[in-house]
């Protein structure tokens, strides 16, 4: 970079850069990275400015997809990804996509302006400015913190990517006032060396191994934990002849047509039957989420029967009770036990894969129509191609789980639950990876939460099919007010014409109307170059064999 230059001071060295944007182009290249996202703003202009020249910066259109496409970025490179933000309610509006990172534990690195550095806190009534930027930030972050001098900047950065990149890791937020931004920065060149990972404790190593060698019945469930210890997973499957269940977070660890693999199926009968009967249940980097354990209500095997693996110590016992506990990285727990894992019952594993085969064959049945375009898009999709999943009835009910994931880097869903994140999730999946067709399954409801992303599809043009799927409103709900309610309230919505819309943005357009069009219309979205939209028309398609209602209690009901 022509001005740029080093030298050495002491025994430290030492490089300056002009601004704090080339700084940040730098730590950024460190990582990796090589498209951010984002929204410009005047203070965050130097940054941007350096990014785009040096880097691909993509324009956003609301600061929540910025950190969405961001946190799928890093998702889907098994890595980070970096969202700029401006200061005060640029900030605030990226919140809610910081609170789906913190849930997901997913690697972000955010930087948002602030004002100049010695007004800081005034409460002046600077343009942008809020009350507590930091505090905010850190509600929403696992980490955050303000450059307080251009000597501390890349010191700063650093430390946040490290805090986002650790595990269980999170959004790491930086606020960088306006002025130390356009300043020349000196950065010290540093070794740096991670935070590091708990240890696997020999005490309660010996006694979980032992009760997983006395397993005749067993079962592992994984959760996001386990999606960079695949192969040590897939490993002490095979040796035990062992189920595996997974959370959504954990599907892909092993792949999916694995004959050992049930799935995100745990609530269901099957899946039940198989608890009760287990005589060892080994769960690893799962936190039991409502959503699925049946609101919690799902009964596990007793505590002296349950061994629990998790980075988290938090996490140990929290849900349900584990008298075997390992607080330790997924990979290295798994690696201590498998030189004692032994074989379980023949039959055993023999109806684990019945098991299988039956819970999946049931969903397929239950979703009527729906199944052709569960059934297409797994024909058309490459093994790693990305499937960033909003929250709505068809992610909810098969594409959580019928949609067969071989890699945990495919599988991109709001674990927070936050409706609307689906397609800014889809535009970070698609960049991370352009060269690999990827997919957002969205409603119609969801899609309109940032409809002006189709702008952003539009002039970034991504390989990228939307699939709309749209049943007029926020169908999950009004089926549950169908069900538990007398009246509607809030879930009929207008929508547009998406053809239009389609044609207004610049996108292809297709329809899906009836089963039969599935294959045909899904194979040509996803075998072309760029964006696709695609409505799936559900009033003509028509409906499921049951209308799908989320596991939450309803008191009284």
């Amino acid at each position: 970079m022509s001005d740029r230059m080093s030298d050495r001071m002491s025994d430290t060295s030492y490089t300056t850069y002009a601004n704090g944007g080339d700084l940040l182009v730098a730590v950024l290249k460190e990582l990796g990275v090589d498209t951010v996202f984002g929204i410009v703003s005047v203070h965050n202009l130097p940054l941007v400015e350096a990014v785009d020249r040096e880097l691909r910066f993509v324009p956003v259109r609301h600061e929540a997809s910025a950190v969405n496409a961001a946190d799928a970025y890093g998702r889907a490179r098994g890595t980070i990804g970096c969202a700029l933000t401006s200061t005060g309610t640029g900030a605030g509006n990226a919140a809610g996509s910081l609170i789906e990172a913190l849930a997901s534990g997913t690697s972000v690195l955010h930087v948002t302006g602030q004002v100049e550095a010695e007004f800081l806190g005034s409460g002046r009534g600077f343009i942008h400015e809020t009350k507590d930027q930091l505090g905010m930030l850190d509600a929403v972050s696992a980490y955050a913190a303000t450059v307080r001098s251009t000597e501390e900047a890349g010191a700063t950065l650093r430390a946040a990517a490290r805090a986002a990149l650790a595990s269980p890791g999170g959004p790491a937020s930086v606020e960088w006032p306006i002025d130390l931004q356009y300043a020349a920065q000196t950065d010290a060149t540093r070794e740096t060396t991670d935070a590091g990972k708990p240890s696997v404790d020999a005490n309660q190593l010996a006694t979980a191994a032992a009760l997983l060698a006395s397993a005749e019945r067993p079962l592992i469930w994984a959760g996001g934990g386990a999606t960079r210890a695949g192969a040590e997973l897939t490993a002490l499957v095979e040796a035990t002849g062992a189920g595996l269940l997974t959370s959504n977070s954990g599907r892909g660890s092993v792949p999916e047509d694995h004959p050992q693999v049930i799935g995100n199926f745990a609530t269901t009968p099957a899946g039940r039957a198989l608890l009760a009967d287990a005589d060892v249940l080994l769960t690893i980097g799962t936190h039991f989420r409502s959503n699925e354990t049946a609101d919690y209500g799902l009964k596990l095997p007793g505590a002296e029967r349950h061994i629990q693996i998790d980075v988290d110590a938090a996490a140990l016992g929290r849900v349900y009770p584990a008298a075997h506990t390992l607080h330790a990285d997924a990979a290295d727990a798994l690696t201590a036990l498998l030189p004692h894992a032994r074989a379980a019952e023949p039959s055993w594993t023999a109806r684990v894969k019945d098991v299988r085969e039956e819970v999946r064959a049931t969903l397929h049945d239950n979703i009527g129509p729906q199944a052709a375009i569960c059934d297409a898009l797994r024909a058309a999709l490459p093994r790693d191609a990305v499937v960033a999943r909003d929250v709505t009835i068809p992610s909810s009910s098969w594409g959580n789980r019928l949609l067969e994931m071989y890699d945990p880097r495919s599988n991109v869903f709001p674990r927070g639950g936050g409706i609307g994140q689906g397609l800014g999730m889809g535009i970070g999946a698609a960049l991370a990876a352009p060269e690999r067709p990827s997919v957002v399954i969205a409603g119609d409801g969801g899609l309109a939460v940032h409809l002006g992303e189709l702008l952003t599809v539009a002039q970034e043009r991504p390989r990228l099919t939307v699939l709309v799927f749209n049943d007029g409103g926020y169908g999950v709900l009004r089926n549950m007010q169908d069900r538990y309610s007398e009246r509607r309230s809030g879930v009929d919505l207008a929508t547009p014409d998406f053809e239009l819309l389609a044609r207004a943005c610049g996108l292809p357009y297709l329809r899906i109307s009836d089963a039969e069009h599935a294959r045909p219309v899904i194979e040509q979205a996803v075998g072309s170059d760029g964006p696709t939209l695609v409505e799936v028309d559900l009033a003509a398609l028509g409906p499921m064999k049951n209308p799908f209602t989320p596991p939450v209690k309803i008191p009284g009901a």
